[in-house]
Order: C-alpha cells, then sequence, then structure tokens
C-alpha cells in the first residue's frame, strides 16, 4: 500500500505543479481573475493533499497497513479528485452546479485528516 500511495502521491505533485504552470502562465489572460482564483484554490488543495498523501506513503512503510492510514490514504485520493477536479471544471467551463460537489471532497479531506488524527491517538 505504500507504493500506491506513494505513486499516487507523485502523480498528483506532478500534475499539481503542471496544473499551476498552466494556471500561471496560459489561463492567466483567459480567465476572470474570481475564476483564476478558483482554479489556483483546486492546485493548492490539491499540492498540500499530494504531500499528507506522501506523508501517509511513509507511515504504512513504517506502521504497517493500519485501517485508519488506508481510510486517511484513499480520502486524500477521493479529495483530491472530487475538490480540486470539481473547481478546475469549475474555472474552466464556468458551471457553477459543479460547485455543488465541491465540499463532499472537502468533507472527504477532513476524514483524512481525522483519521490521522485518530491513529496519532491511538
Amino acid at each position: 500500500m505504500d507504493r500506491t500511495f506513494s505513486l499516487i502521491a507523485a502523480l498528483a505533485g506532478l500534475l499539481g505543479v503542471g496544473f499551476g504552470a498552466f494556471g500561471a502562465h496560459w489561463l492567466r489572460s483567459r480567465l476572470s481573475p474570481d475564476m483564476l482564483a478558483v482554479f489556483e484554490t483546486g492546485v493548492r488543495y490539491q499540492m498540500y493533499h499530494a504531500l499528507a498523501l506522501l506523508a501517509v506513503a511513509l507511515a504504512v512503510g513504517r506502521l504497517g497497513d493500519a485501517l485508519l492510514l488506508k481510510l486517511a490514504g484513499w480520502s486524500f485520493v477521493v479529495g483530491i479528485i472530487v475538490f480540486s477536479g470539481s473547481l478546475y471544471t469549475l474555472a474552466l467551463t464556468g458551471r457553477t452546479a459543479l460547485g455543488a460537489i465541491t465540499p463532499m471532497g472537502g468533507l472527504a479531506f477532513l476524514l483524512g485528516w481525522a483519521c490521522l488524527v485518530l491513529m496519532g491517538l491511538l
């Protein structure tokens, strides 16, 4: 599981840097400042959680496949896809209905962090 999370974390980081550059260089002149800020929020949270996922991978490698660690890792993966993905899509298409699913990705992030808190308490 540590290799899986490491791979996904590295891919999320790679894509986050790429999306950040895409936003800074190509989208800056094509999106409104508000939509560019939405896109940048997606990039920022993707990068935060790519690093969090990397930390989970390291913890799994050290502590083993604890259920809370696996749940935290998969929650971060779902959060990146749903939260950041919905913000990217919203910024690029302007479809505001997508904003309704963004909080579900935020809840996935919160679940991942809550699992790490519980892991630290056990």
